[in-house]
């Protein structure tokens, strides 16, 4: 039963994930990864990782997602029609990556006899913490740094690629229309 449900739960969140990619319209695709990220939250789950699920909940489907969010309302980045599709050679790097991406992955995981073990001894959030930020304090770093900048970046694209804030209305969002 358990393992019928991991394979449930594993194909709902490739599924969603690839619906995420492939939405064109942004606040569905941020729905589709938030169904993503909890079902990967009940996988950590059922393999006795409470934590980590929780942390995927917190962090990814609330914190992130509520960013992720924010900013395409604030740029409204809402409106599909005005996506244009990708030519063919846009789309060669991206299939290059993800082809050495999948061999990697694949080639991690045949090289191996068996997995290693989770143990049988838990480990406190305060353990982990101290861990986490004791050997990888650092790194933990960089990666708020690079949230930092990709948000600072969206920001930049966002109002360099169409500056439409001078005739928006205020409180609406939209452009063009006014509050009578």
């Amino acid at each position: 039963m358990e393992q019928t449900l991991f394979y449930i739960l594993a194909a709902v969140t490739v599924a969603a994930t690839l619906f995420a990619i492939t939405e064109r319209h942004t606040v569905h695709a941020i729905v589709y990864l938030v169904t993503s990220f909890f079902a990967l939250a009940v996988i950590f789950f059922l393999l006795g990782a409470p934590v980590v699920a929780a942390f995927e909940v917190i962090i990814y489907a609330g914190a992130i997602m509520v960013l992720f969010l924010f900013v395409i309302m604030m740029l409204d980045l809402g409106h599909p029609e005005k996506v244009r599709t990708p030519g063919i050679l846009e789309w060669v790097p991206a299939a290059i990556l993800g082809t050495v991406t999948l061999g990697s992955l694949v080639a991690l995981v045949a090289g191996r006899s068996s997995l290693p073990g989770t143990g049988t001894g838990y480990i406190t959030i305060r353990d982990f913490s101290v861990t986490l930020f004791r050997n990888y304090g650092i790194a933990v770093e960089i990666i708020s740094l690079q949230l930092l900048f990709a948000l600072v970046g969206a920001l930049y694209l966002g109002r360099r690629n169409g500056s439409r804030s001078e005739n928006r209305s205020p409180g609406t969002g939209r452009t063009g229309e006014g509050t009578e």
